[in-house]
């Protein structure tokens, strides 16, 4: 027994390793949860950090999509209680027999993520709603499970962490985009119909293509698409009279997606404006953390 603990606890601990290393505005947030809850939202953002990362890390795509494929089986197997050697499906493991997790908002977030690197890179979403779809998919749907895992349910607190988990993913795919040009890959995570409204839509023998070339009709795309995430914020916010008080630090994933917004909109929503990688999502370390100190002190997010 004593072998078996020590293997569970080095796996929870490789866990809250990964999303320090590539996940540290969230890390931030994890630290604010009661002790009793932080094991499984540690487990959940580990399992976030090794799909949302699988295509980045691989040297071949197909190299990154069958370790998509492994995690989808990862999953059968973990709910049907066969052991996994890898730390962060120990965890998970450990996770979903603790606690009553939806096995379906795991194996979506899975298939969200599969869908999204078997699409071609001239293959470009035709309106925003699609990537609200996959961003409710991969962002959203860890919210609920870490609410699941907390023993809570509530309807009020699954909406806001709709609308959390859409804004979230929205910024995230904008603050990206200078990464996924220089890779060459996935410009096509701004929408056609928004690309067309400013310029940077440009059809060539029947296929049509993001152009980045114009800096300010890029900046006017990203501020519709940034637009949006605020509406999300907001709608978040105006439930948060209707929220079980015990969810509020699980939605406290909301004030890095506002300090994201905010840094969008001093550098003029530039996603090439350097100041935006600097620090954490833009601003100073200890400014952050005060930040969510302070929503975490008020109950608020």
């Amino acid at each position: 027994m004593n072998g078996a603990s020590s293997s569970l606890r080095a796996a929870f601990s490789h866990c809250v390793q990964q999303v320090r290393n590539y996940d540290y505005h969230h890390y931030l947030c994890l630290l604010e949860l009661p002790p009793k809850m932080r094991k499984a939202a540690f487990a959940l953002r580990a399992f976030n950090v090794e799909t949302s990362r699988a295509m980045d890390v691989a040297s071949d795509p197909r190299i990154g999509l069958m370790r998509l494929v492994w995690w989808q089986e990862a999953i059968d197997k973990i709910y049907a209680n066969k052991l996994i050697e890898h730390p962060t499906a120990q965890a998970l493991a450990s996770v979903v027999s603790e606690n009553k997790i939806s096995k379906g908002w795991l194996k979506r977030s899975v298939e969200a993520r599969i869908n999204d690197a078997n699409r071609d890179v001239t293959d470009i979403p035709e309106n925003i709603e699609e990537l609200e779809k996959y961003a409710e998919d991969t962002v959203s749907t860890l919210l609920y499970l870490t609410l699941q895992a907390g023993g809570i349910r509530s309807t009020a607190a699954d909406h806001a962490a709709s609308h959390i988990g859409k804004a979230s993913g929205l910024l995230l795919l904008l603050k990206a985009l200078p990464y996924h040009a220089s890779c060459n890959r996935h410009f096509c995570y701004i929408p056609a119909k928004v690309a067309a409204n400013h310029g940077l839509l440009v059809k060539e023998g029947g296929r049509s293509e993001i152009c980045l070339d114009s800096r300010e009709g890029l900046c006017n795309a990203v501020f519709d698409m940034a637009s949006v995430a605020n509406v999300h914020l907001l709608k978040a916010r105006e439930l948060a009279g209707t929220v079980p008080n015990e969810a509020h630090p699980m939605l406290l994933q909301a004030v890095p997606a506002q300090v994201l917004l905010d840094s969008l909109n001093r550098v003029h929503f530039d996603v090439f404006d350097p100041r935006l990688a600097r620090g954490v999502l833009g601003v100073p370390p200890l400014w952050y953390q005060l930040k969510l100190k302070w929503y975490s002190w008020r109950h608020k997010y």
